[in-house]
């Protein structure tokens, strides 16, 4: 059975068909038991360790096993012989965003993949190297799939996370080209920022994701003691809280919702004319996306610390309480990559304040995620972002939540 689900925009021609399930088990299994309805408020079966140790190293094994020679990672591994030969892959080269989130799950998944995590490292500061001063961008590769999904600069946000992560544990030379790279990072976030505390540039289907992982590494770069503008910091909170507040979700009718596109005609390929992508994509607003991401981006921002759990108790309660809506949780109805990225800031949220909830959340989404392994230890999303890599490290890092410091 094949899912066709058609896109608002020019720039989400990678969502316009929606993967087939008969693969050869290179797409993931979407469960007929209904686990794409199970929330945190439902009940919990404890999932044994050894389970998710064992899927965490099968994945982590596949993502090794397919960095290309120059340390980089593209949408579906690091060279040509790697990729699904039954897909018509949009990018065949490897990019700085596939390679950085590939290095953050092998970073998390142990230290064996040490040697793989530094090779991916030089890949992106020899990038930033390159890049100039101006401007917000660290590559000449454009239009990957991830970049048209989560913004065009994902590149630059996702690099910052993981050299931020890996700051002052290289030694000598590497060493400083880390700390010399990531401060190049976070001038490029804090001059880029904008008005509105976000950095959602229009340009993906969810830059609410790429303003999400923007934050995270400006404020883990402030951990690690570079020099970040608090007053940047401030304003991404502050446009965290306001999103909760403004609620721009399909409900108030700012995106098209699934049920409107499927009534939207399509040609045989799968996806709508040009001209009434281009006029839907009009439209759309920066956040674009499904609530889910936005509410998600939300809860990672405003629970970083004591004081601003706190100070935004009332706004966390509301995005806990639509934790047991199971509609919200399907976010946009089939798993891709932004729903795994959306699972991630919402464990790393709960996680901070413990208790029930993040019990109840933390073991059924690793049902979840476990489910939808396929026998090769990846994970592909069914929508948006579908490549193997991104997706499988996103897998990784959700179930590998309870390892992070």
């Amino acid at each position: 059975m094949k899912y066709v689900v058609a896109f608002v925009s020019f720039a989400l021609l990678g969502c316009a068909a929606i993967l087939a399930q008969t693969h050869s088990g290179n797409v993931s299994k979407v469960s007929n038991k209904g686990d794409t309805q199970q929330t945190a408020g439902a009940a919990t079966t404890q999932i044994a360790p050894n389970e998710v140790s064992a899927s965490v190293e099968k994945g982590a094994k596949w993502l090794a096993s397919v960095q290309g020679a120059d340390g980089g990672w593209g949408q579906d591994g690091g060279s040509a012989s790697n990729i699904r030969q039954s897909e018509n892959l949009e990018s065949k080269g490897n990019d700085v965003a596939n390679t950085a989130v590939a290095a953050l799950a092998l970073l998390r998944a142990g230290n064996q993949y040490r040697p793989n995590v530094e090779r991916a490292v030089d890949f992106i500061l020899k990038k930033i190297e390159a890049s100039p001063a101006n401007g917000l961008s660290i590559t000449d590769v454009n239009q990957t799939q991830i970049q048209r999904k989560l913004g065009p600069y994902i590149d630059t946000f996702l690099a910052s996370m993981l050299l931020a992560q890996v700051d002052g544990t290289l030694a000598g030379a590497n060493k400083a080209r880390v700390r010399n790279g990531l401060e190049k990072c976070v001038a490029k976030i804090e001059r880029n920022q904008m008005t509105d505390g976000s950095w959602n540039i229009a340009g993906g289907w969810a830059p609410v994701l790429g303003t999400s992982m923007a934050s995270r590494s400006l404020y883990e770069a402030s951990q690690k003691g570079v020099k970040v503008d608090q007053k940047v910091l401030a304003q991404a909170e502050n446009y965290a809280a306001n999103s909760q507040r403004d609620q721009v979700t399909v409900k108030s009718g700012g995106v098209v919702s699934e049920m409107a596109v499927r009534e939207l005609p399509i040609n045989g390929r799968g996806v709508k004319s040009m001209a009434r992508m281009e006029t839907a994509d009009a439209a759309l607003p920066a956040a674009a996306g499904v609530d889910l991401y936005q509410s998600a981006q939300a809860l990672e921002q405003l629970s970083r610390t004591a004081e601003s759990r706190e100070k935004n108790a009332v706004a966390i309660g509301a995005i806990n309480a639509k934790l047991s809506d199971a509609n919200f949780v399907a976010g946009f109805g089939s798993i891709g990559g932004e729903e795994f990225f959306s699972y991630l800031n919402i464990s790393d949220g709960l996680k901070r304040t413990g208790g029930k909830e993040w019990s109840q959340w933390n073991s059924n989404i690793k049902q979840k995620i476990l489910k939808l392994q396929n026998s090769d230890g990846t994970w592909a999303g069914h929508h948006c972002i579908t490549g193997r890599v991104a997706v499988t490290s996103a897998a990784i890092l959700n179930l590998t939540i309870d390892r992070e410091n």
